[in-house]
């Protein structure tokens, strides 16, 4: 990334972990990808319980792969048999002492934005696991919630349903096009924009662009 692009993104970053910590949540940084790994394996205790949403951001920075390497009790969705495994595995990390996840946007005011299908990752999010890490590439601030619902319409439900294959018009068309699919992925929408407990959602941003 070019230095003065840099001084501007982190300059947008500390904003919004400014706002984070208003909105008391806590708030971390690391300034490349590849240091991700290493924030997660010292935050988490070994042994915990831990599960995350579907995430290209986590595939992408090395949480999954950390997770499979052992040293936890993973609730792999991937490894579900089938539909009532899976759903029972979701119900489960309701449970959980941690669950990671990344977010569609984070606003310059420290609200978090997410969008959801079969809402097992919004409802995670909001109540359940004791501990929620929400790992944000610095693509992901936006301005406030107008430009958050702008990203999720253009971008992220647009890529998003072309990487799970869904058959939904925004997959062909690039755009959301408010469609009534029985594949449709934004059907409910959390916003979180305050934390009654201090200690149970982190949010990591990192100084990359990471998913969608």
């Amino acid at each position: 990334m070019n230095e003065f692009v840099r001084s501007v993104v982190e300059k947008r970053i500390r904003r919004a972990m400014a706002a984070v910590e208003r909105n008391n949540m806590k708030a971390f940084y690391c300034e490349r990808a590849d240091q991700v790994p290493a924030f997660v394996r010292q935050l988490l205790p070994a042994g915990c319980s831990v599960s995350h949403g579907g995430s290209a951001t986590l595939s992408e920075c090395g949480v999954t792969d950390l997770l499979a390497q052992g040293g936890y009790r993973y609730l792999d969705r991937s490894k579900a048999a089938g539909p009532e495994e899976l759903d029972k595995l979701y119900r489960d990390v309701f449970s959980a002492d941690w669950y990671l996840t990344s977010s569609n946007a984070v606003t310059e005011e420290g609200e978090l934005f997410n969008v959801d299908g079969n809402s097992n990752r919004v409802a995670a999010i909001a109540f359940g696991p004791a501990h929620v890490l929400v790992i944000v590439g610095c693509n992901k601030i936006v301005r406030d919630l107008a430009e958050a619902q702008s990203r999720l319409e253009t971008l992220a439900a647009p890529a998003n349903t072309a990487r799970l294959n869904s058959r939904t018009p925004c997959a062909q068309t690039g755009r959301c096009e408010n469609c009534h699919s029985p594949a449709r992925i934004c059907c409910n929408t959390l916003i979180t924009r305050f934390q009654r407990d201090p200690d149970r959602v982190k949010v990591l941003f990192v100084g990359e662009p990471l998913g969608f």
